[in-house]
């Protein structure tokens, strides 16, 4: 078997007729690859996104935790001049003899026939071509192959951009080392591609690793471990997927959930319940490019907690084809599938009939998705089921036309799944049209009856759980915004001056929550708070319990809070104005709080208070 070098000496030698006489076909060969070349000197290529592409579809030992590692150097290391170099370090199994030659060559890829299970990402067909548009002269060091390549033909190849050139000097393996970190050339990883930028790139890739999306790794799956960082110092980026948990693997429909823990930097961390299901492609949503795939695969990813992000980009896309669009969905989850994008990658094709069949197929997908999740966490306190609906159910209007009808086919349907969880027997779900939610007195009257809990159930209709009365926090919310909309009416005002309307949390109630009208807190000395951020919203109002004697502190519940924060912005903004101007509400942050509880301290007569405060002054900073 020939040696790596020697590899390359005949691909030289019989492919590019190199120390022979001279090919008639290389001067045409030659004006190919530069069409190529100005192919991809015009278009958006996303090298970077073609490099972690290729470490996806590589393979891995069973003992290996997939990873890639980007390393930015402010120096040139292979002495071609280059301002700064990118390093890219793959634990991959490392190139073939055919990984070689693919990469010497047009249009020719081992990759072919990967597609048809519908995970596969490449489809360009330029690969390894496109790091030409960041670097003259890319390196791959990779299972004892050391080679190079150049834009420019030399008198002697006269073709550029495919002929392999051995590396004898520059760079070394100790100077790869050197950037790497460890301490003997072993301790590298089987692949390593170099890249001395260009000039006028540097800036423009160290932006674009720096906005590297970390829900990226989501829909990689392969690689666990993504990471970027300068030569020498610490990272600018880490994106790790950790922990997956198989819920469900159902062969009939083809589908399985799971939950991924992503975590990003040191301190951002985020589980996302994922859902991944097949559908089989349509006759009439086939297209040319897509022949030989049989299957549509859509995985939607759930947040379960706040979403994670980049220190430098806040806004994260609503729709993936592996890799983000710039897409911002305003749906509450991110829909990922082999959609084929506008060349810049910046959104879908709307008018493609292979994108419009896979959104055909996304509310069978979430509503499969939601049914199962509700259904599924029987461990799980029956209460943190109805976060599911304050969550995930998609209630607001889209600004995409397309999507919009998305939204209303997933409303549609839900109607007729099982997703709402019932009182009586364990774990009945019921469809909507089925459930009715009675006030707590009445429930309380069918605990205690002797047919408990088949007085739960009758004529055909079940009884929502108490759990999920959060809906009802939708429905008051609503009634808020109706009822603002109609103030300034005369009658519908004095009439609603004693109405009961405002819900708020108090100790004193039997069930920890009370109502009062707008004349009874106009009249009094106290407002209604709600808080100034959702994040912190749970924690004034649990100790205000603890506390005690603060009870001049009444604030509005957290699902209520919920409900007014995801209406829209105009509407939710000039129901707040008319809280705050009608019925005393104050917006107020967790450090507001605290201060009026400090001062609470210096007219208080109860050492438990003092010691209480004490308390939550310790736990808040305990807890960030």
């Amino acid at each position: 078997m020939a040696t790596p070098r020697e590899h390359i000496e005949q691909i030289r030698r019989e492919k590019f007729s190199i120390g022979r006489e001279e090919n008639p076909l290389v001067e045409d060969l030659h004006h190919a690859v530069k069409h190529l070349s100005a192919e991809i000197y015009t278009k958006d290529v996303h090298f970077l996104m073609e490099l972690i592409q290729n470490a996806e579809d590589n393979d891995y030992a069973a003992e290996v935790e997939p990873s890639v590692e980007f390393v930015i150097t402010n120096r040139d290391i292979t002495g071609v001049g280059a301002p700064a170099s990118l390093l890219v370090f793959n634990n991959e199994k490392g190139f073939t003899s055919k990984n070689t030659e693919s990469v010497c060559s047009v249009g020719r890829s081992t990759k072919k026939g990967k597609r048809q299970g519908g995970d596969y990402i490449g489809e360009k067909g330029i690969g390894f071509k496109s790091l030409f548009s960041a670097s003259g002269h890319p390196y791959i060091f990779s299972n004892g192959y050391q080679i190079r390549f150049n834009e420019i033909p030399s008198p002697v190849t006269k073709i550029g951009y495919i002929v392999p050139e051995w590396v004898d000097d520059k760079p070394s393996l100790q100077d790869i080392l050197n950037v790497y970190g460890g301490r003997s050339v072993q301790d590298l990883p089987n692949t390593v591609i170099i890249l001395p930028l260009r000039h006028e790139k540097v800036e423009a890739v160290k932006e674009q690793l720096a906005n590297v999306r970390p829900e990226m790794i989501l829909f990689l799956s392969k690689i666990k471990r993504f990471s970027i960082r300068e030569e020498n110092q610490k990272r600018i980026n880490l994106i790790s997927v950790s922990k997956e948990t198989a819920f469900q693997s159902n062969k009939n429909e083809e589908s399985e959930s799971f939950i991924l823990h992503l975590s990003a930097q040191e301190n951002e961390e985020c589980s996302y319940y994922m859902w991944r299901q097949r559908f089989p492609v349509k006759k009439e949503n086939r297209v040319e490019g897509r022949d030989e795939v049989d299957n549509w695969v859509i995985t939607l990813a759930l947040p379960q907690d706040q979403r994670v992000t980049t220190t430098r980009n806040k806004i994260n896309a609503g729709i993936y084809a592996f890799f983000p669009t710039e897409m911002v969905t305003g749906l509450p989850l991110i829909i990922q599938a082999d959609f084929m994008l506008v060349s810049s990658r910046e959104s879908i094709r709307w008018d493609n009939k292979w994108n419009q069949g896979i959104l055909e197929c996304i509310p069978a997908a979430f509503c499969s998705a939601f049914a199962f999740l509700v259904q599924s966490v029987e461990s799980a306190p029956q209460s943190s089921r109805s976060y599911c609906y304050d969550k995930y159910l998609p209630i607001h209007p889209l600004s995409y036309p397309q999507l919009e009808s998305v939204r209303q086919a997933i409303q549609i349907r839900l109607k007729t799944e099982k997703i709402i969880l019932c009182e009586g027997q364990s774990n009945t779900y019921c469809t909507p049209s089925r459930a009715r939610r009675i006030l707590p007195a009445f429930r309380e009257i069918l605990q205690k009856s002797a047919n408990h809990p088949n007085a739960l159930c009758f004529n055909g209709v079940l009884v929502i759980h108490p759990c999920m009365d959060i809906l009802q926090s939708f429905l008051g919310s609503a009634l808020l915004c109706f009822v603002e909309e109609h103030w300034m009416e005369s009658d519908f005002f004095f009439n609603l001056l004693s109405f009961p309307l405002l819900k708020y949390h108090n100790d004193s109630c039997p069930h920890a929550v009370d109502w009062t009208n707008i004349f009874h807190v106009v009249s009094s000395q106290h407002g209604i708070y709600f808080s100034q951020s959702m994040n912190d919203a749970e924690w004034p109002i649990r100790w205000n319990k603890e506390l005690g004697g603060t009870t001049r502190y009444k604030f509005i519940p957290k699902a209520i809070q919920t409900a007014i924060s995801h209406l829209r912005d105009n509407q939710r903004t000039s129901l707040l104005q008319w809280l705050s101007r009608n019925a005393k509400t104050t917006e107020i942050s967790l450090s507001s709080f605290i201060e009026k509880v400090i001062e609470d301290v210096y007219v208080s007569e109860s050492k438990e208070f003092v010691v209480r405060v004490a308390q939550f002054l310790h736990f808040s900073a305990a807890n960030n």
